[in-house]
This record gives C-alpha cells, sequence and structure tokens, in this order.
C-alpha cells in the first residue's frame, strides 16, 4: 500500500518555487523531508540515539551531504565506478548545513544525532546545495529531537542590479554577488558569500532580501510540522548551582581574570596559568570524589567565560586590554623563499601564515566533475592548520573539514582580483601554513596570499585584506570587536569574517552561537571591518602593492602561437604521438585548444624555442611568393610534386622547372631532389611553384649571363644559414630557404621570446616505395647557447598506388 504524503509549496520572489514533502520516503528515521527546487531533489534525514553519551561537554552532531551521480544521470569515473570519500564540495556543503543547526539543540542535549542529506536528482540549472539545508531543518523539525528552529536557506544573486532569489548557474556567471543566506523567522543565523568587490549597504540589502525568503521558508515549515511533526523529547535542562558559582568566583575570580589578562601574559603563557589555577584547585578534593572534580571543572569553564563577558560588556575592556576596533601588530615580508615563485610571511598579534605561490600549466589544473558538467579549476587554496600552531602534539593527518572550509573562504576572497585566464594563463596553486594561531588565522590567510600572489608576478587587480569580527550580547547590550583574538572568538557570540579590496567586499562569512542577530548589528559589524580592513591593506602596501613586473626565474614561461584550425590534427598526430614526441624532445608542456591557439609552456627559453620550431614546421601553410627548401616527391609527365611543408606538397609544373624549356622533367629531377622553389599561386588546396623563379632570381645575383645548367643528376640545393649574433629576437621575414613560421605570431608571458642558435638540421630521408612512406633524415645538431637545432625535412610521400 502506497503511503500517504503531506506536502507544502514555497511561493518565492520571481516566481520562484521550493516544496517540502514528507511521508513517503525514509519513514524509519526520526524525521525525514525532500525538497524540490526545479528538477533538484535532495532526501534529508534526522536520527538521534534514545541516550545521552555520558562525559561529554559538547553536543555529539555530525552532517553528512552527500552528491551521487545517477542524480545527474552519470556513472562515476576511476575503476570502481563507485562513489568514494566524500569531494570538496560535498565537505563544504555539509560544513553549511551543520553550522547554522547546531546552535538550535536543546541545552543539555547530549544523544548521538546524525543528519544526511542525498541528491536524489540534479538538473544543470539549479544548485542542489540551497535544497539540502532546507531538507536538513524539515527532516529535524518534524522529528522528535529537540531542535529549536526552523531555518530557512536562499542564495541572493544580483543581476542586472536586480536582486534574484535561487539564481541560476547561468545567472549566477553575470551575479556580482553570491550569498547563501540562512535564518529563523526572527533572525539571520548564517552567511557564505562570494561578492565581486560590491559596497558594503548592498551586501546588507541583499541579506535583508534574503531574510525575507528565509521566513516564508520557515513558515512552510512549521506548517508541515503543525500537521505531521512529532512531540519533541523532552530535555531536562542542567540546575545551576549559583551558591557553588558564587563561592567559586569569591575564591578564584579575581586570580583567574589577572592569568587571563593576555595584555600581561602572552597566549601560552595565561593558557599555563589558567591550566595551573585549575589544578590546584583539583588538588584540594579527593582523587576518589569524581563527582565533585567533573563539576568543578564545569564550573571553571562557565566562570572563565562570564569573566570574559563582563570584562567586555561592563568594563568595556578586552582581554589584551585592545580598544573594541583597535587591529593587533602587524609585521609583513614578502620574497622570503629562494626557489618558490611566490611567497609571504604576514603575522597579526600572535597568529601568523607563512603562504606560498606555484605557478604551473593547463595541465596542473584541477579538473571537477560535478552535475553541470566536467570543469577545470585554474586557482587553489589550500589552508593547513598544523599542531604546533597553537602549542599541542597531534598526528599530521590529510586536511580535515575545518581546513578545506578555510581554505575554499581564503579562495573565494580572492577569485574576484584575478586575472582573466586570456590575460594570465596560469594555473596558481597558493598554500598557506600557519606557524601560529591566536585567532583569525583564515583572514590572516587571505593577506598572506594576496602578497604571495603578487610577489609570484600575478596582476592582481587590487590586493585584498581580511578581518575578523566578534560580538558580544547580553539582551540590548552588545560590542562589535574587530581582529577577534582566540578568547575572544571562543566565548564570544559571533565569528564574522569579511574580506575584500578598498573599492569593496569580495567574502563573508558568519556564524553565530546566539538565536540570531539584526540587520542593524551586522551593518554596524561591516563599517567598524571595512575600517579594519583598509588599515591592514594600508600595512600590505607599504611592503608590496601590485604584481611584480617579472616572475620567478623558476616559473614556467608561456609562449603561445595560433595555428590553422584544420592544422591540429596534424600536430597532436595519431593517438598523439606528435604531440607526445615533441614534449619527449625538448621537455616543454603544450596545450592545443579547440581554436588552434597552442600554448608552449617551459621555464628553459631554448627548449620553447625548439619546441616552437617543430610546431611551426608541421603546422606552416604556405604563402604566395614565400621561398622554400622542398623535396621532390612524385615526378609526372607534367611536372613534379615538391613537399616544402610537411605534409603539404605543391606542382612544381615542367613549365617552371628550368629557365629553359625542357621535355623531360626527369632530365632535370628525380624522387628526393630537395629543389629550392618560390609559390606562385595557393588555390583551395592546389599550390603552384617555381624553380624558374629561383634560378632567374639567382643568375640576377650573380650579374646576368645565361642561364645555368641543371645540377646532374639532381642532387641537394643548399640553403643559407641565418645566423644572429649572440642570439636575439626571432627574424620578422623567412630568409630564402627558411621554414614559412611567422615568428610575430608567437606571444609570451612571463619573459622574452626564446633565442635561436643557427645550427639547421640535416637532409631527409628516401622516399618509400608504393604505398609505404619513407623514413625521415636525422635532425640537425641542437642550436648554440640560447638557441635551437631543426630536424631534417620528413621522409617522402609513398609511390603511386599499384
Amino acid at each position: 500500500m502506497k503511503p500517504e504524503s503531506t506536502e507544502v509549496e514555497v511561493n518565492l520572489a520571481g516566481g520562484k518555487k521550493i516544496t517540502f514533502e514528507t511521508g513517503k520516503l525514509a519513514k524509519q528515521a526520526h524525521g525525514s523531508a525532500v525538497v524540490r527546487l526545479g528538477d533538484n531533489v535532495v532526501l534529508a534525514t534526522a536520527t538521534a540515539n534514545p541516550d545521552p553519551r555520558e562525559g561529554i561537554d559538547f553536543f555529539p552532531l555530525t552532517v553528512d551531504y552527500r552528491e551521487y551521480t545517477y542524480a545527474g544521470g552519470r556513472i562515476p569515473g576511476g575503476f570502481i565506478k563507485r562513489e568514494g570519500r566524500p569531494s570538496e564540495r560535498e565537505i563544504l556543503t555539509s560544513r553549511m548545513i551543520d553550522r547554522p543547526v547546531r546552535p538550535l539543540f536543546a541545552e543539555g542535549f547530549k544523544c548521538e544525532t546524525q543528519v544526511i542529506a542525498f541528491v536524489l536528482s540534479a538538473d544543470t540549472d539549479n544548485d542542489p546545495d540551497v535544497c539540502g539545508i532546507n531538507a536538513a531543518s524539515a527532516a529535524l523539525t518534524l522529528s522528535d529531537i529537540p531542535f529549536l528552529g526552523p531555518i530557512g536557506a536562499v542564495r541572493v544573486g544580483l543581476v542586472a542590479g536586480q536582486f534574484v532569489v535561487n539564481p541560476t548557474y547561468g545567472e549566477m556567471r553575470d551575479s556580482l554577488v553570491n550569498i547563501m543566506v540562512v535564518g529563523t523567522a526572527d533572525g539571520i543565523v548564517m552567511i557564505e558569500s562570494g561578492a565581486k568587490e560590491v559596497k558594503e549597504e548592498t551586501v546588507v540589502d541583499a541579506i535583508e532580501f534574503g531574510h525575507n525568503e528565509v521566513k516564508k521558508i520557515c513558515a512552510a515549515i512549521n506548517d508541515l510540522r503543525a500537521k505531521v511533526g512529532k512531540k519533541k523529547r523532552e530535555v531536562v535542562p542542567p540546575e545551576f548551582d549559583q551558591s557553588y558559582y558564587d563561592k567559586l568566583k569569591s575564591q578564584i575570580g579575581a586570580d583567574l581574570s589577572d592569568r587571563m589578562d593576555t595584555a600581561k601574559h602572552p597566549k601560552a603563557e595565561s593558557h599555563t596559568l589558567v591550566r595551573e589555577l585549575k589544578k590546584q584547585q583539583l588538588a584540594a578534593l579527593p582523587e576518589e570524589d569524581e563527582e565533585g572534580q567533573q563539576k568543578l571543572k564545569h564550573y571553571y569553564e562557565i566562570l572563565r567565560e562570564r569573566m570574559f563577558r563582563e570584562q567586555v560588556l561592563e568594563k568595556k575592556r578586552r582581554p589584551d586590554g585592545r580598544a573594541f576596533d583597535e587591529i593587533r601588530p602587524i609585521w609583513i615580508e614578502a620574497g622570503v623563499l629562494p626557489r618558490t615563485h611566490g611567497s609571504a610571511i604576514f603575522t597579526r598579534g600572535e597568529t601568523q601564515a607563512l603562504v606560498t605561490t606555484t605557478l604551473g600549466t593547463s595541465d596542473d589544473m584541477q579538473r571537477l566533475e560535478g552535475f553541470e558538467g566536467e570543469a577545470k579549476k585554474r586557482f587553489m587554496l589550500h589552508y593547513n592548520f598544523p599542531p604546533f600552531s597553537v602549542g599541542e602534539v597531534a598526528f599530521l593527518r590529510g586536511a580535515g573539514r575545518r581546513e578545506i572550509g578555510h581554505g575554499a573562504l581564503a579562495e573565494r576572497s580572492l577569485s574576484a582580483v584575478l586575472p582573466t585566464e586570456e590575460a594570465w594563463p596560469y594555473a596558481m596553486r597558493v598554500v598557506a601554513d600557519i606557524l601560529e594561531s591566536n585567532g583569525s588565522s583564515s583572514m590572516a590567510t587571505v593577506c598572506g596570499a594576496s602578497l604571495s600572489l603578487m610577489d609570484a608576478g600575478v596582476p592582481l587587480k587590487a590586493p585584498v585584506a581580511g578581518v575578523a569580527m566578534g560580538l558580544v550580547k547580553e539582551g540590548e547590550q552588545y560590542a562589535i570587536l574587530t581582529d577577534i583574538a582566540g578568547a575572544e572568538d571562543h566565548y564570544g557570540d559571533m565569528d564574522f569574517k569579511v574580506a575584500g579590496t578598498k573599492d569593496g567586499i569580495t567574502a563573508l562569512q558568519m556564524d553565530i552561537k546566539v538565536a540570531g542577530i539584526t540587520a542593524q548589528i551586522m551593518r554596524e559589524a561591516l563599517a567598524q571591518a571595512q575600517r579594519g580592513r583598509l588599515h591592514i591593506l594600508g600595512k600590505m602596501e607599504e611592503v608590496i602593492s601590485a604584481g611584480r613586473e617579472k616572475i620567478s626565474d623558476y616559473a614556467p614561461r608561456f609562449y603561445t602561437v595560433q595555428i590553422p584550425v584544420d592544422k591540429i590534427r596534424d600536430l597532436i598526430g595519431p593517438g598523439g604521438k606528435v604531440i607526445r614526441s615533441i614534449v619527449e624532445q625538448t621537455g616543454v608542456k603544450i596545450d592545443v585548444e579547440d581554436s588552434g591557439l597552442v600554448k608552449v609552456a617551459s621555464s628553459d627559453q631554448a627548449s620553447a624555442a625548439k619546441a616552437l620550431q617543430i610546431i611551426g614546421d608541421i603546422t606552416a601553410t604556405a604563402e604566395v611568393g614565400k621561398t622554400y627548401l622542398g623535396k621532390v616527391t612524385r615526378l609526372a609527365d607534367f611536372g613534379a610534386f615538391v613537399e616544402i611543408i610537411p605534409g603539404t606538397d605543391g606542382l612544381l609544373h615542367i613549365s617552371e622547372v628550368a629557365e629553359h624549356r625542357i621535355n623531360d622533367v626527369r632530365d632535370e629531377l628525380k624522387e628526393g631532389d630537395q629543389v629550392l622553389v618560390k609559390v606562385l599561386a595557393v588555390e583551395g588546396n592546389r599550390i603552384r611553384l617555381s624553380r624558374k623563379a629561383i634560378l632567374k632570381e639567382q643568375r640576377a645575383k650573380m650579374g646576368g649571363g645565361e642561364a645555368p645548367p641543371p645540377i646532374d643528376g639532381g642532387g641537394e640545393v643548399p640553403a643559407p644559414a641565418i645566423v644572429i649574433e649572440g642570439g636575439g629576437d626571432f627574424p620578422d621575414e623567412a630568409a630564402e630557404g627558411e621554414p614559412n613560421f611567422n615568428r610575430d605570431a608567437v606571444s609570451h608571458v612571463g619573459g622574452g621570446r626564446p633565442d635561436r642558435g643557427a645550427d639547421r638540421g640535416g637532409r631527409g630521408g628516401r622516399p618509400g616505395g608504393g604505398r609505404d612512406r619513407g623514413r625521415g633524415g636525422r635532425g640537425g645538431r641542437p642550436g648554440g647557447s640560447g638557441g635551437r637545432g631543426r630536424g631534417g625535412p620528413g621522409g617522402g610521400h609513398g609511390g603511386p598506388r599499384h
């Protein structure tokens, strides 16, 4: 019997709709919901163990979001053909679900809780992550788990001056902002945003627009709960022993306050002093009194938190003595590592980031596979947080969710100021190693990454800096803190990270621990953050303010040349044989685009020159009036076919073979001869050649006279070599006998044109008989310093078919 389902629909701005359904799928979970947006379908479930987990002082919540490839009609790549570990995108979406729901569980609820979201169907227009957040909220709200929601989520874009709710992928490409707004009916609980240097006021307007849509979603989930929601479990909040707390405060409050004062004691020393005081208090209790020891530990932490909050709200004093809008001392150094392409150290207070930049080619770009198809990612930022940065001992493992999240935030902060791929074809990998940490390490990463990229020569549109804002709020009283340290993050109510340039915001991330904050508090926080950001940018620009003019000697240089589209297959060869051969010979990296743009990357100019010459030989096209050293590949009664470019033959008519009349072309030429010829005309695929014109020119240079006799038995006609004294740029015009490769078509990024040597290749091999092709002769010697060698022409075409 088919189960009955209950469904509600939400009408959002701009005619967008989102649908919630429950009662049909995953009925044994404690709560489940299906959310639809377009053809996206996401199922979320919520389950919690019946008994609390003993001996913990945190809420054991796990959130997992998965995008199965079948949802988009695809089969996983690789050998196993099955989904494996979660992708970076899945981890980031899991964090976006976790962060807004975690503060909204009943106080004292300690049962293991798991939220799982599966993407069951995915279209190519809408991002399913917003469905995942809403489905998780609905599943928790409908369950018996004491969740104090619901929450709702929308994505906000700004397209052509208008705010758009849940914009499509196409709309997002033209949008100035990409803001995920998550909140309750009463306030905002999380923001995740990227932007293209937009003003603070625009960001606040976008968030307010999004929150109005969030309220509609919360109302719909509440409507669904009223129809089919389960009764919530009862959670008895822990009793607060006021007399015990007061006694503890009177005994150690003053001493604890002094030990927490980081204006007197650096972070590590302060932590040690605070730990020692707790040990002294525990030592006064009998060892067998485990309950008493647990109670002391619990109230000791409560005392630390309350004393911090009292200092800020009542005494208007931060733990390190700074003003609410004051930034810690900053020192910066750029270009600190000799062999990296770019490097910088950014230190703010007791938080320090060593950030490096590595430049690569398109082969180094990250390949992504998602519902919208395959893509390449040319900018990657990786954040590492080793245990020594906080004076701890731990195993070094792969990147955790926090490290992936912080790296993604910093990456998003810088994406808006990167040059286009056309202007800067490099792949860029930035690595931030946090060497010290006392709060705001992700924003230190943003500052250090901007410095490192500029040190590597990346032409950023503008430097980017980031600052973390905090909030301490009790009722209507609140304080906004700039550049929060570790204790202010831990005991405060908000972590609000803002990154941007002098002209506007490029990224936002906000997480709060209270029920929600108002738009007015956000306006004040953003205005205060702007002042802090401008101060930091001023410090950065004292060291470096733009990309260096010259990139590192150890970084690859790019050289690009445009070839005819119909020559791409000649360059690649059957099964990639030709292009692999070039790479093996020269050691360069070659990328061929569908438009015929060829990119050659190498840190060695001589290798790049050699590769470009080979590419030119393979892909050159005949030009009228140019002279070529060609090889006779076939003889006929009416003339000879001469290969002037590898794979390209022209007709040397019998009337153009010599200055005097000849009856048989075989009297002058034979297969395999190398002759100088001039292109008379190019008509489609037909090329008309002349040897007679060359002979006339040679005779004129020698002072006239009778036409010289033909070379006995054919043979090789030597071509003059071009010698460039001391290397230098490619010549503007090819000399007689040079391959027809237009050096003006070569452009380059990161350094000058490669120089050329003077040596030339030997002659080609003999033509093959029948259907076979002859083998090419050996190439010439390598070029001189900064130069190149050129291989001889390839083997002749096979003879006529019999």
